[in-house]
C-alpha cells in the first residue's frame, strides 16, 4: 500500500513528466511517517524499478520510470473498473504482419515524436506493429469507429512535408500503446498501425501471424 501511495503522491508533483527534486523529510507529509522510514521507502521503491533517483546536495531528484507508470495504469484500471464497468471497451482480434519498414522513419522524426510525447504522454519506440484485423474485428471496428481520437499535425523539416494523422489508445495484450492513422485516402480500414512505449514483438514474444488482441478504451467514459 505505500508502494502505491508513494507512486501517486510523486506522480502528483510531476514525476511522470520530468524529475522531481524532493527530500526525504519533505516527502514525510505525503507517507504520514517518520523521515527514516520516507527514505527506507523511496530506497524500495528504486530498487523494485519504479522511479530513478539522483542523489543531490538538496536531496534528490525523483521520476517515475515505465514500470512505476504502469503500476499506476492498472490501478486507475482497476478503479475504473469499479466505477465506470466495461461498457466503454472494445475488443479486437488480429494477426501480426511485416509492414514496409517505413514506421522507424517516421517515428524518428522531431516533428511527430515530440507531439506523441505531448499528447500521447510516452516516448514511442521507433517502429510500429502492424496488425491485420480479422474480418469479424474490422467490421466492428469500422461500425463502432472511434470518436476520441488525439490528432497529430503535419509539419515540414525544410525538405519535405510530412502529412497529419489521428491515434486513439489501445492495449495490445495488456501493453499500452496507440494506434496511428494516416491522413490519407485510401488507407486500408483492417490494418492497425501501433506505436508503444516498448519494443511490442520483443516485449510479447510476437511473430508474423501470431494472433493478438487488442482492447481500444474510450478514455472519456468517466469524465
Amino acid at each position: 500500500m505505500h508502494r502505491i501511495n508513494s507512486l501517486k503522491h510523486l506522480a502528483l508533483l510531476g514525476a511522470l513528466k520530468k524529475p522531481v527534486k524532493i527530500s526525504s523529510s519533505e516527502f514525510t507529509r505525503y507517507t504520514s511517517t517518520g523521515s527514516k522510514t520516507a527514505a527506507r521507502i523511496l530506497k524500495q521503491l528504486e530498487e523494485e524499478g519504479l522511479i530513478d533517483r539522483l542523489i543531490i546536495p538538496e536531496g534528490q531528484m525523483i521520476s517515475i520510470t515505465e514500470e512505476g507508470r504502469t503500476w499506476l495504469e492498472s490501478e486507475f484500471s482497476d478503479y475504473k473498473h469499479i466505477f465506470c464497468g466495461d461498457e466503454d471497451k472494445i475488443e479486437l482480434y488480429g494477426n501480426v504482419i511485416t509492414g514496409l519498414g517505413e514506421g522507424q522513419y517516421y517515428i524518428a522524426q522531431d516533428g511527430y515524436g515530440s507531439q506523441f510525447e505531448q499528447k500521447l504522454g510516452f516516448k514511442p519506440y521507433p517502429g510500429t506493429l502492424n496488425v491485420r484485423l480479422t474480418s469479424h474485428s474490422a467490421d466492428i471496428l469500422k461500425r463502432k469507429g472511434q470518436k476520441n481520437t488525439i490528432p497529430i499535425s503535419g509539419f515540414t523539416d525544410g525538405q519535405r512535408t510530412f502529412g497529419g494523422c489521428n491515434c486513439y489508445f489501445v492495449e495490445v495484450e495488456g501493453v499500452r500503446g496507440a494506434v496511428v492513422t494516416p491522413e490519407r485516402s485510401h488507407y486500408p480500414h483492417d490494418l492497425l498501425e501501433i506505436i508503444s512505449p516498448v519494443h511490442l514483438r520483443k516485449t510479447l514474444e510476437l511473430n508474423d501471424g501470431d494472433e493478438v488482441k487488442i482492447t481500444i478504451e474510450d478514455r472519456s467514459a468517466c469524465e
